[in-house]
């Protein structure tokens, strides 16, 4: 069996590239003018020599910027799939899979000097359940009134509250399911945390490492223009 990110890849839709593409094709106006912040079009004899030579080195470096984009783009999609196809071997071979069951696995060069990892991240959310889960949840609390221990009280409203981005923390949420509490409204409210749990998306990271044959450090090979 394919691991999963291997099947994403085959999936992917090929509009979604295309549409990829035509967010970066160049606008046309007419000729002679340029195209303000504002949408409005100035005339080139009106622009400031200064802005003309920055609109010129932006547009030039950002054809450069996206050739190597879509070249790291490509990169990825074929090292998946090479590790994909050194997989399926595998498990032609042994009859089984190589990997976790979230597809992440790490691939290694014979003398350990170099480290390949495939990761996949999954992006969690709740669904409706969990208002039902909340609802439980501060029913046992008013129910057990004093005797209620003030640090699960503070767990609870932590766990609920939205972030910067107006989502709740899936992680704090998730803690509660480990209180080891003897009740059954409680143990109703976990089963609906369980049960609204969704995974709204995944991700696939490609990363490559030298390695330190002496020491064993490994050192990331960077992809990443920010960290270049």
């Amino acid at each position: 069996m394919s691991p999963p990110w291997r099947q994403a890849i085959a999936a992917k839709p090929r509009r979604e590239r295309k549409e990829r593409e035509m967010s970066y094709t160049e606008e046309t106006y007419p000729e002679g003018y340029m195209k303000a912040s504002d949408g409005s079009l100035v005339p080139v004899a009106k622009v400031k020599p200064q802005h003309k030579l920055e609109d010129e080195m932006v547009r030039g470096l950002a054809e450069g910027a996206i050739t190597l984009s879509e070249t790291l783009a490509a990169f990825k999609a074929r090292a998946l799939g090479r590790a994909a196809d050194f997989q399926e071997m595998l498990a032609q071979e042994y009859a089984t899979a190589r990997g976790g069951a979230q597809g992440n696995v790490t691939f290694k060069s014979y003398d350990g000097s170099i480290e390949m990892q495939v990761a996949v991240s999954k992006t969690l959310t709740f669904g409706p359940e969990l208002q039902s889960a909340k609802a439980l949840i501060d029913g046992c609390i008013a129910r057990w009134s004093e005797g209620a221990n003030d640090n699960i009280r503070v767990l609870v409203n932590d766990a609920f509250q939205v972030n910067k981005v107006g989502r709740i923390d899936t992680q704090r949420v998730l803690a509660l399911r480990r209180l080891d509490i003897e009740d059954a409204d409680w143990q109703r409210a976990m089963q609906a945390i369980s049960d609204a749990l969704r995974v709204h998306s995944t991700k696939t990271y490609l990363r490559f490492y030298s390695v330190d044959p002496e020491t064993g450090v490994k050192r990331p090979i960077p992809l990443d223009l920010a960290v270049l």
